[in-house]
């Protein structure tokens, strides 16, 4: 079976999370995007691990649904949901903060169980550890390689990815708290790490500039703090629709059960370049070698990005995809695609009509990103079908994110669309 998982969000009880992260909204966007998979997110927080127990019943092997999903509405006026199934998975993300090598290390992993009473088992150990009710995303004074053996110990038949690996601040490879191989991380587990997720500042290509990373398959999530965000990044599976054989299409990252990951373009992610928000400086990774990565504004050390950081790991000049990898689609979000056609944020009223009407007319957000005929949408909008093109063909302008800050990927040139925000309506009625 042909599916589609983001395997990494937030409920509300992670901070800065919007309300609307519940399982109704989550089920509901999930539908809209056509998502078929989606984590639980946070089940360590012990409310939301009751809401999960509460709400879910078990489906397939490992993967649950809403008790009361015949019930849910769509989360858009003028949309039906689809009949296709949205199962979730129990994860969670543990962010894990300790000395090791006389450094601070901060590294977040993310957790991924089969069945309620081991989760809860993980939970317990967790708990005689550290703080696991007042953030969803628990903080905790944990060598990442210890968190590995908990899972191991309590939960044999879950698995931990460790996260968004590139990013500065919290992550395997990070700048300024990270490692510089999965070895000096895990240790002498690190032959259970099968899988990382790359960030939504890099992508495969980037990763597979470093040969140790060869033996990975690299997944993609939204790390969505609300609804809406879902599947900014995701995973394409083809195989039986059950945690263990996505398990195992991971495990075995070939293309024939991994299918591919939808990406952001790394230069929208908001540490993709080097820099300084405070003092407006981006700067690539050569540029910032120049400067000693010395801010040349204030002087004091630039926030070194994820691509700077994959040059300096990497072993290649080109990266290297076995005949069987996985394949990669960069896309754009719909609503960043319509607010620059229309000329307004994407959160925008008339984005999210415009968003209803596109989904009326070709269904879900991937399958209008990723299948439908071009000339099928320029039937109903040419200029998101133009859109639509330039995005699938790469030919996209890029403004990088840096320190924080998102990255700003637009399928046209600043005043080539010659004010389509006057427009009525992108659809032709």
């Amino acid at each position: 079976m042909k599916f589609i998982a983001d395997l990494h969000i937030h409920s509300p009880y992670s901070r800065a999370t919007s309300k609307d992260s519940t399982l109704a909204g989550l089920y509901g966007w999930a539908k809209l995007k056509g998502i078929n998979i989606v984590g639980s997110g946070d089940f360590t927080q012990p409310r939301w691990f009751a809401n999960l127990q509460e709400l879910l019943e078990p489906a397939e092997p490992g993967l649950f649904r809403l008790k009361n999903e015949a019930h849910i509405n769509a989360p858009l006026p003028g949309i039906t949901l689809s009949q296709s199934p949205v199962r979730f998975l129990l994860s969670a993300e543990i962010s894990c903060i300790y000395k090791r090598h006389a450094k601070v290390r901060k590294v977040h992993n993310l957790l991924y169980a089969a069945d309620f009473a081991s989760a809860a088992r993980v939970n317990e150990r967790l708990a005689a550890i550290g703080n696991i009710v007042s953030d969803g995303r628990p903080i905790l004074g944990l060598d990442s390689r210890d968190l590995l053996e908990i899972v191991l110990e309590e939960a044999p038949d879950a698995f931990l990815v460790p996260a968004h690996i590139w990013t500065p601040w919290f992550s395997l490879f990070g700048s300024r708290s990270g490692f510089d191989s999965v070895e000096e991380c895990y240790g002498d587990l690190s032959s259970h790490i099968f899988a990382m997720e790359t960030g939504l500042s890099s992508d495969p290509a980037m990763n597979r500039l470093v040969s140790g990373l060869d033996r990975y398959a690299l997944i993609s999530n939204s790390d969505c703090h609300s609804p809406a965000k879902l599947g900014r990044e995701a995973n394409l599976f083809d195989t039986d629709f059950d945690f263990f054989s996505l398990r195992e299409a991971l495990r075995g990252n070939s293309r024939g059960s991994f299918r591919g990951t939808v990406e952001f373009f790394p230069e929208e992610g908001k540490y993709h370049a080097d820099g300084h928000l405070d003092c407006n400086v981006c700067l690539d990774p050569v540029e910032s070698r120049k400067h000693g990565d010395i801010c040349p504004v204030c002087t004091k050390p630039l926030t070194v990005g994820v691509l700077h950081r994959v040059m300096d790991l990497a072993d290649r000049a080109a990266p290297f995809f076995s005949d069987d990898s996985p394949e990669v689609f960069s896309l754009i979000p719909l609503p960043e695609i319509l607010g620059e056609l229309l000329g307004v944020a994407s959160s925008s009223k008339g984005v999210l009509k415009a968003y209803s009407q596109a989904l009326a007319l070709f269904g879900a957000e991937f399958e209008l990103l990723l299948q439908t005929p071009i000339e099928e949408i320029a039937g109903s909008s040419p200029l998101l079908a133009e859109a639509v093109r330039r995005v699938r063909a790469g030919e996209v302008f890029r403004q990088s994110g840096y320190d924080g800050k998102f990255g700003v990927i637009s399928a046209f040139a600043k005043g080539e669309i010659n004010g389509a925000a006057k427009v009525k309506s992108l659809f032709i009625c």
